[in-house]
């Protein structure tokens, strides 16, 4: 069945298009030529968190800050383990799924640990990722109160994540 939703979807495009009499190769190519513009525009906010991301893990900033938080992270229900994880997921989606993949291979897919994990990436967004992308393309700048309250919802989202593998 999936294998037919997109040409079904891109004929159904067509036959509305055809119908409202919009031709659909200019639109296409001008939509193409806008994607164009929007990935050229925002490549210095996505490489600044990149470069910003490698140089936290490569430093060790980042497993020095899951070992000073996590007495902080175990009394909130979080495994130790999954400190790192926790702190580098907003800030980077194929980062957060290396660590998924060495929590995986250190503890196999089936375990406490693994499952917390799973569901705390599931749960969670890049935030600051996201923020660069979408933010740079508007006029909003101030993000006084986004990003601590994104933040507090990554975290109480990992709570909540753990709490229900330990009843499930």
């Amino acid at each position: 069945m999936s294998a037919y939703i997109l040409p079904v979807l891109f004929i159904g495009l067509f036959i509305y298009a055809y119908i409202k009499k919009i031709n659909t190769y200019d639109t296409f190519v001008k939509g193409a030529k806008g994607a164009i513009e929007l990935s050229v525009s925002i490549f210095p906010y996505i490489a600044c968190i990149m470069i910003a991301v490698a140089l936290l893990r490569v430093s060790g900033i980042t497993e020095f800050l899951a070992r000073l938080l996590a007495p902080v992270f175990s009394f909130l229900g979080i495994p130790p383990e999954l400190c790192e994880l926790v702190l580098l997921r907003p800030f980077t989606g194929s980062g957060s799924y290396a660590l998924l993949n060495d929590v995986y291979t250190a503890f196999g897919p089936d375990c406490y640990i693994s499952r917390c994990a799973s569901v705390i990436m599931g749960c969670s967004e890049t935030i600051f990722y996201v923020t660069t992308v979408y933010l740079s393309q508007t006029k909003v700048k101030k993000l006084y109160y986004a990003i601590p309250c994104a933040l507090a919802a990554s975290i109480l989202g990992a709570i909540i994540a753990c709490l229900l593998c330990c009843v499930m």
